[in-house]
Parts: structure tokens; sequence; C-alpha cells
């Protein structure tokens, strides 16, 4: 990175990120093509993973299964500085491939992950998507991360 005063570089503050990002951008390969895809998100720091669930069916399904490999970011808006012409936020960048989740434990825990993150008052909603019923028809997709990195606006010291 040209700027030295951007880069985010421990662990704790690329999973605080991630841990606090309502969505990812995700870029794919779809024959050749590159292919733009942005996925709610939940992000499983122990496991170094990300899970978001799809229509079971569709373009960026197919595009998978051909091509896991996949790249993305994950950005934490701070808003523009009116007057100063400049944008605070933090970015993390990640690499690596997806796995389509099909044990019902693990789609369960991945729902939950996502819930936790992406919800105020998580515990209701997770009684309602964890059911049998709920999760059989659900697909989740596990993002298997492989490489970080971060990325600060120079103003951000602490996270606002």
């Amino acid at each position: 990175m040209r700027r030295k005063d951007k880069p985010m570089e421990r662990r704790e503050d690329l999973d605080r990120v991630l841990s606090t990002a309502k969505y990812v951008t995700v870029a794919l390969c779809d024959r050749g093509r590159p292919y733009l895809v942005t996925l709610s998100c939940g992000y499983d720091a122990e496991h170094s993973c990300l899970y978001f669930h799809c229509a079971p069916k569709g373009r960026k399904v197919e595009a998978l299964e051909r091509d896991a490999e996949v790249y993305g970011q994950a950005l934490v808006d701070l808003g523009y500085q009116q007057g100063f012409c400049d944008h605070l936020f933090e970015t993390v960048q990640f690499e690596g491939s997806v796995a389509f989740v099909t044990d019902h434990a693990a789609k369960v825990h991945a729902l939950e992950v996502m819930i936790r993150q992406l919800e105020d008052d998580p515990e209701p909603v997770i009684a309602a998507q964890t059911k049998e019923s709920s999760v059989a028809k659900v697909t989740i997709g596990r993002i298997d991360i492989r490489s970080l990195s971060g990325k600060r606006s120079a103003k951000v010291l602490v996270q606002l």
C-alpha cells in the first residue's frame, strides 16, 4: 500500500470490521467475465469465514458452482466530511473460496451468526428462522477466507 497512514494490519481490527459490516461486495468469475454481488452476511471469526444466504438457483449459485474462488470487500462507512472533501471509512478486503452448507446443524449455526450480526434484537428472529422447515429451504454459502487486508481513512484512529 502506497499510503503508510492507511493500512489496517491488526487482526482484531480486521475482525471488527467484518463483524460489524452489514454486507460485503464479492467479485466472482462467471464464464471468464467479472460478476459482482452484494451479500448480507455474518462473520465467524473463530473459523475465519463469512456466511450468506441466497436463492437456491440463479446466476450467482451457478457461477460459484463453476468457480468457487472469490475476492471481496467489507466497508464500514463512517461518513463524508462536509467542507473537507474527505470520506471516513474502514475496509477489509478478503480472498477465499465458497462452499455451500448442506448439514442442518451447520446451517443453523450460519443463520445464527448472520442474524446476530444483522438484527438489533436477534433472538426472536433466530427462533423463527431456525425452525426445521425454514432451515431445509434456505441456501447458505460459506466464504472460507484465505487472506485479509485492511485499509482505513487516515483520520479514523479509533472506532467512531
